[in-house]
């Protein structure tokens, strides 16, 4: 069973001003801000057992994982912007994957989409896939994995 999940942290960020706490309203995911924001892509990471791929292997995900994310949020929101570096007010996104410590029939794979706002406020889509999907996809199972998380973002 397939497992979707979006969370958001940090929903109000309270600011000290002169010793008296106030309340800042905290940016959404709304459709309109997704669909033109600049998004950066930071590095990939990989959580669970890396050792199921040998170091060559992993770097290849890890290269896809950046391509490919960065694509599937294009795809989702074309009048976005994939910066190629740092810039300010840009939306930040790691992607994650999350292997399973073997690879058998009933284990799960894992993706995941962590956005950081500009104003700090973070928020996370992910989802699970059978063993089965990495084998009808192959190659292109880590596009197809975040081509199915971007679909769970505003539009």
């Amino acid at each position: 069973m397939k497992t979707t999940t979006l969370t958001r942290a940090a929903l109000a960020v309270p600011m000290l001003a002169l010793g008296v706490a106030a309340a800042q309203p905290a940016p959404t995911l709304s459709p309109q801000r997704m669909a033109t924001a600049t998004y950066v892509i930071l590095d990939p990471v990989i959580e669970g057992n890396q050792n199921l791929v040998n170091a060559d292997q992993r770097r290849s995900i890890l290269e896809a994982m950046k391509r490919d994310s960065g694509g599937a949020l294009k795809r989702r929101y074309p009048q976005a912007t994939i910066a190629a570096g740092p810039t300010a007010n840009a939306i930040q996104v790691r992607p994650v994957f999350v292997a399973p410590s073997a690879l058998v029939p009933w284990n799960k794979l894992g993706a995941r989409l962590e956005l950081q706002m500009p104003e700090g406020q973070k928020y996370s889509v992910s989802d699970s896939f059978g063993i089965s999907v990495l084998l009808r996809y192959r190659a292109e199972f880590v596009n197809y994995m975040y081509d199915q998380l971007a679909t769970r973002l505003p539009r």
